[in-house]
């Protein structure tokens, strides 16, 4: 079972960084996610698990940071699962997606989503929105602010 302590590292474990969701991209359901959707859920704040496939009970890790940038939903986590972890460090899976319940929508064809309550972060192998993938993996044990770029740091 992964350690409730995201700071804790353990053999194995790698950190990724990436999007779990695009603004202003219509993704395959029909849906396209607008700024600031998240953000009445991210104020409440709370754990968001990190799943495997949208699996209740799955988890693979620990998210570490998850806030709204210009891009979208930004999150830094850490997978401690082996097997994940390792698809991951590959290359062999990218794709991010989140489950939500919808608060305030407009619109068909595409529905724009403007407010989600966020339940969960998952690592899938094929994301409903094509952008919505993990764009860095660090498998050394360094500090995020020590990563190349940033890429683990601070959302803006």
């Amino acid at each position: 079972m992964p350690s409730p302590n995201p700071s804790r590292e353990r053999e194995g474990d790698i950190r990724l960084a990436g999007y779990a969701s695009v603004f202003d991209r219509v993704d395959r359901g029909g849906d396209v996610v607008r700024a600031g959707a998240f953000a009445a859920s991210l104020a409440r704040g709370g754990a968001v698990p990190l799943l495997w496939q949208h699996r209740p009970g799955a988890v693979i890790g620990t998210i570490e940071r998850l806030a709204e940038d210009r891009r979208g939903l930004r999150v830094v986590a850490r997978v401690t699962h082996p097997t994940a972890a390792a698809l991951v460090a590959r290359g062999a899976l990218t794709g991010l997606s989140f489950g939500y319940r919808v608060t305030a929508a407009r619109g068909s064809n595409p529905r724009e989503l403007l407010g989600l309550d966020l339940a969960e972060v998952s690592l899938v192998a094929a994301p409903m929105q094509a952008l919505a993938r993990v764009i860095a993996v660090d498998q050394a044990t360094r500090s995020c602010e020590d990563t190349p770029g940033n890429l683990f740091g601070g959302v803006t």
